[in-house]
């Protein structure tokens, strides 16, 4: 099934705005090149039209907080799309920075924004593309690590990192999950990988 509406998870507010886990909202943003219309209020949200590599499809950022986001992406899905064609990018704290993880489906990982998804939809069976933030090396709190930007000396392999994210978010629109998965899956951008 194609791949019609990507999904980018944050929490609104220019406070939140460049923090690990406003990942999803940041892939969304480097797709901006390929937007088609403009950045419109509705279902909970943001939405635009876009063509990503020859291919049409809806960009979504809900507007509630993380914890919330099953709601706006119920409400979009009213507009015609199956669980089966969305993409939700995320932020993953079990994933090292530098690495990403497209899946056709699976559980939430204890990542609220998902477990809000999966209950709205009744579903986990709807594909995900998570982008590993790592977890704090210092033993903090995971919840005020992934609400804090990335530290000075990660910004080149986050910004590589999410640039994989937006590529592979594009392939799986342009050729299907499992076809992304297999190009994208095993890249290390950490270790120099393109």
């Amino acid at each position: 099934m194609p791949i019609r509406l990507l999904i980018g998870l944050g929490n609104p507010g220019e406070r939140y705005r460049r923090t690990r886990h406003n990942a999803g909202f940041l892939v969304l943003e480097r797709l901006e090149g390929f937007r088609q219309t403009r950045w419109q209020p509705g279902y909970g949200g943001r939405w635009a039209e876009a063509l990503l590599d020859g291919c049409p499809a809806v960009l979504f950022k809900p507007g509630t907080y993380m914890n919330l986001s099953g709601d706006p992406v119920a409400r979009i899905l009213s507009r015609g799309f199956s669980p089966g064609e969305i993409l939700v990018l995320c932020d993953d704290l079990d994933l090292p920075l530098g690495r990403i993880r497209l899946k056709p489906s699976g559980g939430t990982g204890g990542h609220r924004g998902l477990a809000s998804i999966s209950d709205a939809l009744g579903t986990g069976e709807y594909p995900r593309l998570r982008i590993g933030i790592g977890r704090p090396q210092d033993g903090g709190e995971p919840r005020d690590y992934v609400l804090d930007g990335f530290a000075e000396d990660e910004t080149e392999v986050a910004g590589a990192a999410l640039d994989l994210a937006a590529r592979a978010a594009v392939a799986a629109v342009a050729d299907g999950v499992e076809i992304a998965m297999n190009e994208f899956n095993g890249i290390d951008v950490a270790a120099g990988e393109p």
